[in-house]
Protein backbone atom coordinates (compact mmCIF):
# COMPACT_ATOMS: atom_id res chain seq x y z
CA UNK A 1 0.00 0.00 0.00
CA UNK A 2 1.67 3.29 -1.24
CA UNK A 3 2.20 5.24 1.82
CA UNK A 4 0.40 8.12 0.47
CA UNK A 5 -2.48 6.13 0.77
CA UNK A 6 -1.56 4.94 4.09
CA UNK A 7 -1.40 8.11 6.93
CA UNK A 8 -0.19 5.58 9.07
CA UNK A 9 2.63 4.47 7.41
CA UNK A 10 3.17 8.65 6.85
CA UNK A 11 3.11 9.31 10.88
CA UNK A 12 5.20 5.93 11.03
CA UNK A 13 8.26 7.54 9.22
CA UNK A 14 8.47 10.55 11.19
CA UNK A 15 8.13 8.61 14.37
CA UNK A 16 11.60 6.54 13.37
CA UNK A 17 13.06 9.97 12.54
CA UNK A 18 12.47 10.77 16.10
CA UNK A 19 13.44 7.71 17.55
CA UNK A 20 16.75 7.90 15.64
CA UNK A 21 17.56 11.68 16.21
CA UNK A 22 16.11 12.35 19.56
CA UNK A 23 19.15 10.18 21.44
CA UNK A 24 21.69 12.09 20.09
CA UNK A 25 21.33 15.10 22.51
CA UNK A 26 19.65 12.44 25.14
CA UNK A 27 21.79 10.14 25.76
CA UNK A 28 25.31 9.64 23.33
CA UNK A 29 26.42 13.56 23.84
CA UNK A 30 25.82 13.36 27.49
CA UNK A 31 27.75 9.69 27.84
CA UNK A 32 30.23 11.29 25.92
CA UNK A 33 30.78 15.13 26.67
CA UNK A 34 29.52 15.25 30.70
CA UNK A 35 31.54 14.17 33.78
CA UNK A 36 28.91 13.93 36.66
CA UNK A 37 30.25 16.59 39.43
CA UNK A 38 32.90 18.06 37.57
CA UNK A 39 32.65 21.73 35.48
CA UNK A 40 35.97 22.08 34.32
CA UNK A 41 36.66 18.87 32.85
CA UNK A 42 33.00 19.13 31.45
CA UNK A 43 33.98 22.04 29.63
CA UNK A 44 36.80 20.88 28.50
CA UNK A 45 35.24 18.19 26.80
CA UNK A 46 33.06 20.41 25.24
CA UNK A 47 35.96 22.81 23.74
CA UNK A 48 37.75 19.92 22.56
CA UNK A 49 34.77 18.32 20.56
CA UNK A 50 32.77 21.64 19.66
CA UNK A 51 31.30 20.03 16.63
CA UNK A 52 29.84 17.22 18.44
CA UNK A 53 28.02 19.21 20.89
CA UNK A 54 26.58 21.72 17.87
CA UNK A 55 25.67 18.07 16.46
CA UNK A 56 23.46 18.06 19.63
CA UNK A 57 21.68 21.33 19.23
CA UNK A 58 20.86 20.68 15.71
CA UNK A 59 19.33 17.35 17.00
CA UNK A 60 16.87 18.96 19.41
CA UNK A 61 15.96 21.52 17.10
CA UNK A 62 15.52 18.65 14.09
CA UNK A 63 13.61 16.87 17.02
CA UNK A 64 11.27 19.46 17.75
CA UNK A 65 10.48 20.03 13.88
CA UNK A 66 9.76 16.32 13.44
CA UNK A 67 7.37 16.36 16.45
CA UNK A 68 4.99 19.07 14.87
CA UNK A 69 4.97 16.98 11.76
CA UNK A 70 4.52 13.48 13.37
CA UNK A 71 1.60 14.82 15.79
CA UNK A 72 -0.23 16.34 12.46
CA UNK A 73 0.53 13.36 10.75
CA UNK A 74 -1.37 11.05 13.93
CA UNK A 75 -4.38 14.10 13.99
CA UNK A 76 -4.57 13.03 10.08
CA UNK A 77 -4.97 9.48 11.39
CA UNK A 78 -7.31 9.34 13.98
CA UNK A 79 -8.94 12.61 13.68
CA UNK A 80 -12.29 10.24 12.42
CA UNK A 81 -11.93 8.60 15.30
CA UNK A 82 -11.93 10.91 18.21
CA UNK A 83 -10.83 14.66 17.07
CA UNK A 84 -10.85 16.30 20.07
CA UNK A 85 -8.55 13.06 21.20
CA UNK A 86 -6.21 13.93 18.50
CA UNK A 87 -5.90 17.68 18.88
CA UNK A 88 -5.12 16.83 22.71
CA UNK A 89 -2.34 14.48 20.90
CA UNK A 90 -0.95 17.69 18.60
CA UNK A 91 -0.98 19.90 21.42
CA UNK A 92 0.92 17.65 24.49
CA UNK A 93 2.73 15.73 21.84
CA UNK A 94 3.60 18.43 19.55
CA UNK A 95 3.77 21.95 20.42
CA UNK A 96 4.31 21.63 23.88
CA UNK A 97 7.62 18.99 23.81
CA UNK A 98 8.68 21.38 20.84
CA UNK A 99 8.44 24.62 22.73
CA UNK A 100 10.62 23.21 25.53
CA UNK A 101 13.43 21.79 22.44
CA UNK A 102 13.75 25.19 21.66
CA UNK A 103 14.42 26.11 25.33
CA UNK A 104 16.82 23.80 25.44
CA UNK A 105 18.59 24.69 22.66
CA UNK A 106 19.13 28.24 24.30
CA UNK A 107 20.75 26.55 27.09
CA UNK A 108 22.62 24.71 25.75
CA UNK A 109 24.17 27.73 23.09
CA UNK A 110 24.85 29.30 26.63
CA UNK A 111 26.90 26.65 27.46
CA UNK A 112 28.47 26.27 24.65
CA UNK A 113 28.84 30.69 24.78
CA UNK A 114 30.44 30.39 27.83
CA UNK A 115 32.96 27.76 27.56
CA UNK A 116 34.17 29.35 23.98
CA UNK A 117 34.83 32.38 26.71
CA UNK A 118 33.82 35.36 24.13
CA UNK A 119 35.31 38.53 25.11
CA UNK A 120 32.43 40.03 26.44
CA UNK A 121 32.39 37.07 29.31
CA UNK A 122 36.14 38.32 29.90
CA UNK A 123 35.72 39.33 33.77
CA UNK A 124 34.37 35.89 34.86
CA UNK A 125 37.41 33.85 35.21
CA UNK A 126 37.59 30.47 33.41
CA UNK A 127 36.41 28.40 36.67
CA UNK A 128 33.09 30.75 36.73
CA UNK A 129 32.70 30.34 33.41
CA UNK A 130 32.88 26.47 33.99
CA UNK A 131 30.63 26.46 36.76
CA UNK A 132 28.43 28.47 34.97
CA UNK A 133 27.91 26.44 31.56
CA UNK A 134 27.43 23.35 33.77
CA UNK A 135 24.72 24.94 35.45
CA UNK A 136 22.83 26.00 31.94
CA UNK A 137 24.01 22.42 31.36
CA UNK A 138 21.69 21.06 34.58
CA UNK A 139 18.91 23.35 33.49
CA UNK A 140 18.75 21.68 30.11
CA UNK A 141 18.50 18.74 32.16
CA UNK A 142 15.46 19.64 34.08
CA UNK A 143 14.24 21.03 31.00
CA UNK A 144 13.91 17.54 30.14
CA UNK A 145 12.42 16.56 33.13
CA UNK A 146 9.80 19.02 32.97
CA UNK A 147 9.38 17.44 29.23
CA UNK A 148 9.23 13.94 30.32
CA UNK A 149 5.53 14.37 31.79
CA UNK A 150 4.21 15.66 28.58
CA UNK A 151 5.76 12.41 27.05
CA UNK A 152 3.52 10.33 29.46
CA UNK A 153 0.41 12.78 29.27
CA UNK A 154 0.38 13.11 25.06
CA UNK A 155 0.31 9.14 25.18
CA UNK A 156 -3.18 8.69 27.08
CA UNK A 157 -5.14 10.08 24.41
CA UNK A 158 -3.24 8.21 21.85
CA UNK A 159 -3.75 5.06 23.22
CA UNK A 160 -7.16 5.53 23.57
CA UNK A 161 -7.17 6.64 19.92
CA UNK A 162 -5.59 3.42 19.22
CA UNK A 163 -7.93 1.24 21.00
CA UNK A 164 -10.92 2.66 19.87
CA UNK A 165 -9.36 2.69 15.83
CA UNK A 166 -10.20 -0.94 15.56
CA UNK A 167 -7.09 -0.82 12.67
CA UNK A 168 -4.71 -1.01 14.90
CA UNK A 169 -4.28 -3.49 17.55
CA UNK A 170 -5.86 -2.63 21.06
CA UNK A 171 -2.49 -4.55 22.80
CA UNK A 172 -0.58 -1.33 21.90
CA UNK A 173 -3.38 1.26 23.11
CA UNK A 174 -2.86 -0.62 26.45
CA UNK A 175 1.09 -0.81 26.51
CA UNK A 176 1.01 2.76 25.77
CA UNK A 177 -0.95 3.64 28.20
CA UNK A 178 1.26 1.48 30.36
CA UNK A 179 4.22 4.06 28.65
CA UNK A 180 2.19 6.98 29.69
CA UNK A 181 2.44 6.27 33.56
CA UNK A 182 5.94 5.33 33.34
CA UNK A 183 6.55 8.73 32.16
CA UNK A 184 4.57 10.64 34.31
CA UNK A 185 6.02 8.50 37.48
CA UNK A 186 9.95 9.08 35.84
CA UNK A 187 9.55 13.03 35.86
CA UNK A 188 7.86 12.91 39.26
CA UNK A 189 10.31 10.68 40.62
CA UNK A 190 13.36 12.89 38.45
CA UNK A 191 11.63 15.96 40.85
CA UNK A 192 10.55 14.94 43.97
CA UNK A 193 13.02 11.82 44.21
CA UNK A 194 16.18 12.06 42.10
CA UNK A 195 18.26 9.43 43.90
CA UNK A 196 15.64 6.76 42.84
CA UNK A 197 15.29 8.30 38.79
CA UNK A 198 18.07 5.66 37.39
CA UNK A 199 16.74 2.92 38.99
CA UNK A 200 12.71 3.64 37.98
CA UNK A 201 13.97 4.21 34.52
CA UNK A 202 15.97 0.61 34.62
CA UNK A 203 12.69 -1.04 36.43
CA UNK A 204 10.29 0.91 33.24
CA UNK A 205 12.01 -0.63 30.53
CA UNK A 206 9.29 -2.56 29.28
CA UNK A 207 6.65 -0.28 29.60
CA UNK A 208 9.22 2.00 27.53
CA UNK A 209 9.49 0.16 24.49
CA UNK A 210 5.95 0.51 23.71
CA UNK A 211 6.87 3.54 21.61
CA UNK A 212 8.73 1.63 19.81
CA UNK A 213 6.26 -1.22 19.18
CA UNK A 214 3.77 1.66 18.09
CA UNK A 215 6.65 3.21 15.55
CA UNK A 216 7.38 0.06 14.04
CA UNK A 217 3.65 -1.35 13.39
CA UNK A 218 3.43 1.93 11.78
CA UNK A 219 5.89 1.81 9.36
CA UNK A 220 5.71 -2.01 8.74
CA UNK A 221 2.33 -2.80 8.38
CA UNK A 222 1.04 1.11 8.42
CA UNK A 223 -2.92 1.54 9.19
CA UNK A 224 -5.14 3.23 7.21
CA UNK A 225 -8.77 4.41 8.70
CA UNK A 226 -11.79 3.11 6.86
CA UNK A 227 -13.47 5.56 4.29
CA UNK A 228 -16.12 7.61 4.96
CA UNK A 229 -18.53 6.13 2.65
CA UNK A 230 -17.41 2.18 3.92
CA UNK A 231 -18.24 3.80 7.24
CA UNK A 232 -21.40 5.07 6.33
CA UNK A 233 -22.55 2.14 4.34
CA UNK A 234 -21.46 -0.25 7.07
CA UNK A 235 -24.01 2.02 9.76
CA UNK A 236 -27.58 0.27 10.53
CA UNK A 237 -30.28 2.94 8.92
CA UNK A 238 -31.48 5.18 10.97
Amino acid sequence: MPSTRNPGRVAGFWYLLLVLAGPVRLIYIPSKLFVHGNATATASNIAAHEWLFRLGIVSDLFCAVILIFLTLALYRLFKAVDQNLAVLVVIFGGVMPALIDFVGIVSDAAALMLVRGADFLSPFEKPQRDALAMLFLRLHHLEILAAEILWGLWLFPLAILTYRSRFLPRFLGVWLTVNGFAYVLLSLTGELLPQYQNKLFLLSQPALFAEIAFMLWLVIRGAKPPAPAVAASSSPAG
